[in-house]
């Protein structure tokens, strides 16, 4: 049996070396979204995932996918996107934009695990100043983007998602050029998949993944604000075949 979260969201969740083998991650259930709750979960390795049909599943799994900053893959195809200035970028100008359109079923998904509650939650976030959008623009429409939050030197992407080819890629590459001019560690990237492997994604050991967040996760920001630094923002980066 699983944990159950109580009432108290200042309230400590289980160590994350507890989590399931199968499924693999699952840590706890239930509890709420609270703000309080939420910080808790990301400063120490956790976050949530579930459906409409499901209680609040919170998970830490053994393999952790991340994205260093510096370490990000820019095909020459993409990066002639970004050269061409076909996309323009914005941060935190539609931060409900972004996460209602990664909201939407995928074309392989009858569902999405973005529920109410979740968009709820983290428009929540956007307002205290923690959770952040990348926009890509295309002829002054919405072509997609990414959120996650930012705690410390640590970002934490949530998800992406595109209206146009390689629209949500530009938002990840630019977004971690700007991470590592700040000198954050790393992009939590959750779950592994094909896209952001083709980005420079690995999988780390749950321990190493603990470690370097706990080094990380409370350092003072000291970057200018999202918003601000995206407004003329322009990728380079080294280029792959």
């Amino acid at each position: 049996m699983i944990p159950q979260l109580g009432a108290d969201p200042a309230a400590e969740f289980p160590d994350p070396s507890l989590a399931m083998e199968s499924p693999d991650g699952l840590l706890a259930w239930g509890g709420d979204l609270d703000p309080v709750r939420l910080g808790n979960a990301y400063h120490n390795g956790i976050f949530p995932w579930y459906s409409d049909d499901q209680p609040i599943l919170w998970w830490s799994p053994s393999a952790r996918c991340v994205l260093f900053p510096q370490d990000v893959h820019v095909s020459r195809r993409l990066q002639r996107q970004v050269t061409q200035r076909k996309f323009r970028l914005s941060a935190d100008c539609a931060f409900e934009e972004v996460i209602e359109g990664c909201a939407l079923p995928r074309e392989t998904q009858d569902s999405t695990w973005i529920t109410l509650g979740m968009i709820e939650a983290y428009c929540r976030m956007y307002r205290m100043g923690i959770a952040h959008s990348i926009e890509v623009w295309e002829d002054d429409e919405l072509a997609g983007g990414i959120y996650g939050l930012s705690f410390g030197k640590v970002f934490f992407g949530e998800s992406m998602f595109s209206r146009a080819r390689d629209a949500s890629k530009v938002a990840l590459a630019c977004l971690c050029r700007q991470l590592e001019n700040w000198g954050f560690a790393m992009l939590d990237c959750q779950v592994s998949n094909p896209h952001l492997q083709s980005m420079g994604a690995i999988d780390i050991p749950r321990e190493t993944f603990l470690s370097i967040l706990a080094a990380n996760v409370d350092l003072p920001a000291g970057h200018i604000p999202f918003s601000k630094a995206f407004e003329k923002y322009a990728c380079s980066s080294k280029t792959t075949q």
